[in-house]
């Protein structure tokens, strides 16, 4: 496996970093526009319509009494699920104590709002499953893993159309912007899958906090690319002592994988145990093989009780845990 880049001195953006982020963090006016009335079409669906009059309300509110102080999770909403406020401040200070506090930016359009759903999908990283078809493409090494080397075409890439999908995306230019700052900061973390030939074929990408990372989004154009990418991910948080990793909402792949819901409570008592560790900031490298994260967590087999909780799949945003399990599939 080839090791990731070294880490330099200077987490500030090259020249050419900034122009590549300028090309690819953008997006035509037609494809705003697309955005939007997908956007539109995605809330107005009759099992979401009925959050519109609260949202527009906390939408009114903050332009009335605009506030750049973080909400309480515990006062969310429930239609639409999670809502907490609108997000005014996304600088690196703001955007870490907000994960530290269970919230995180979203929207499909109009002005990002912090949310915190009453349930959040974890995977402790003692349950974790591998497929075996992601074991068996280990063992072969067809693929290279590495970390944080092209943070920015993984980004445009988890934001790219998923076949067969609308192409309803939160991950907005400014939230690449936003999360390209937290990247130079050291907070951010990507993973990238190379297949043979050089090409980037699968990756994803999220957020450390708290003894906790909060996985973001994932892509996948080759067979089981991102599950190996994501079982090495997870395999160096667990050697790293991260407590869990954070998939936001369920989808079947991440449930097969041994994710889990837990109630915010919960996610919080993790996050508050861990507040102030110095956690592992700046640019990450790969520590091991393919052929050893292969034979990781071998025990761990779906039990009844696991295969149970795949039905209980949330009404999660569109590309987040939706995103998630067409990356995974």
């Amino acid at each position: 496996m080839a090791p990731a880049p070294q880490p330099s001195s200077a987490l500030s953006p090259e020249p050419s970093v900034a122009d590549r982020r300028a090309a690819l963090f953008r997006e035509t006016p037609l494809e705003t526009l697309e955005r939007w009335t997908l956007g539109t079409a995605w809330i107005l669906k009759p099992e979401r319509i009925a959050g519109v009059p609260p949202l527009l309300r906390a939408v009114f509110s903050d332009l009335i009494r605009p506030s750049t102080d973080l909400p309480d999770p515990e006062r969310a909403l429930q239609a639409p699920a999670g809502l907490c406020g609108v997000a005014r401040d996304l600088s690196v200070p703001t955007v870490m104590k907000a994960y530290e506090r269970s919230l995180f930016p979203f929207a499909h359009l109009g002005p990002l709002k912090w949310l915190s759903p009453a349930e959040r999908c974890v995977l402790f990283f003692d349950e974790y499953r591998i497929s075996k078809d992601a074991r068996r493409m280990m063992r072969q090494a067809r693929y290279t893993v590495t970390f944080d080397r092209d943070f920015e075409g993984v980004v445009k890439a988890c934001a790219g159309r998923r076949g067969g999908k609308w192409h309803v995306t939160w991950i907005t230019p400014r939230i690449m912007r936003t999360f390209a700052d937290l990247f130079d900061a050291g907070h951010v973390h990507s993973f990238e899958v190379w297949d043979q030939a050089g090409e980037l074929v699968g990756g994803g990408y999220g957020l450390a906090a708290g003894g906790v990372f909060f996985t973001e989004s994932q892509f996948s154009h080759a067979s089981n690319s991102s599950k190996i990418g994501f079982a090495v991910l997870n395999w160096h948080l667990a050697k790293w002592g991260y407590t869990l990793n954070d998939g936001k909402y369920a989808a079947p792949a991440l449930l097969d994988m041994g994710f889990r819901m837990i109630p915010r409570a919960a996610l919080q008592a993790e996050l508050d145990r861990n507040a102030g560790a110095p956690g592992k900031i700046g640019r990450w490298q790969i520590e091991t093989d393919l052929t050893t994260v292969a034979e990781w967590n071998r025990a761990v087999t779906p039990s009844k009780k696991t295969k149970a909780r795949t039905v209980e799949v949330c009404d999660a945003p569109s590309q987040g845990g939706a995103a998630l399990h067409a990356a995974l599939s």
